[in-house]
Order: C-alpha cells, then sequence, then structure tokens
C-alpha cells in the first residue's frame, strides 16, 4: 500500500510502514514542509496514498467540506503516546481494517470508527 504521512504526524512510522513492505512519504521530508491541508490531501489524492495525521482538521476538509480523497486515517492518540503503541494501532487498523481504508477512520486507543466519505 501508498501511505503519505502528515508533517505533524510522528515521522518514526515511515520506517515502520517500510519494515511492513509499505511504500511510504511524509510531508517535511520528502515534500515541503508546511504546505496547506488541502494541498496535502491532493498530494494524497493524485498519488493514490492513503494519508495519516494525528491532525483534526482533516475531519473537517473531508467530512464536512467533503473534499474528494483516497483513505485519511486520523491517528487520535494523544501526545503522550509512546512509539510501540502508534505503531501497534496502526498495525491493527492495517489488518483488520483494510477493507475500508478508503474511508475517513479516526483511530484512538481503544476503537477505530469510520467514517463514510466521499472519495476521489
Amino acid at each position: 500500500m501508498r501511505f503519505l504521512l502528515d508533517q505533524s504526524t510522528d515521522a518514526r512510522l515511515v520506517a515502520f510502514l517500510h519494515e511492513l513492505g509499505h511504500d511510504a512519504t511524509r510531508v517535511g521530508a520528502d515534500y515541503p514542509g508546511g504546505i496547506p491541508d488541502e494541498h496535502v490531501l491532493a498530494i494524497a489524492r493524485d498519488e493514490g496514498r492513503i494519508l495519516i495525521t494525528d491532525d483534526r482538521d482533516f475531519g473537517e476538509l473531508v467530512i464536512r467540506s467533503g473534499l474528494a480523497h483516497t483513505g485519511v486515517i486520523y491517528l487520535r492518540l494523544g501526545n503522550d503516546v509512546e512509539l510501540s503503541s502508534k505503531r501497534e494501532r496502526l498495525r491493527y487498523v492495517l489488518t483488520h481494517y483494510v477493507d475500508t481504508l478508503d474511508q475517513f477512520l479516526v483511530v484512538t486507543p481503544h476503537r477505530v470508527r469510520v467514517q463514510r466519505s466521499k472519495r476521489a
């Protein structure tokens, strides 16, 4: 699978996704830092990447404004979560929600909520 990590998302998750055999890039490393969220979403859509973010603003763009996308994983895990927990939750989503990765997924420490939204 192909992923784009938002600049605010833990950069160490790129290496984790590579370990799992996925193609992963990140804003601030592979694309300019500080680009607007709408542009980040467009890059992911244009490149067929699932966006991974911990920025709640993407919910506004995707759910409320209806911007097209190819899937968003919103990691709503909090600031004090260790890398091992982030990796565990992401692995869980990639294993158990593979058929819904083209939707808007909200991932919390104890559950995953799939919100249907407009796709590309």
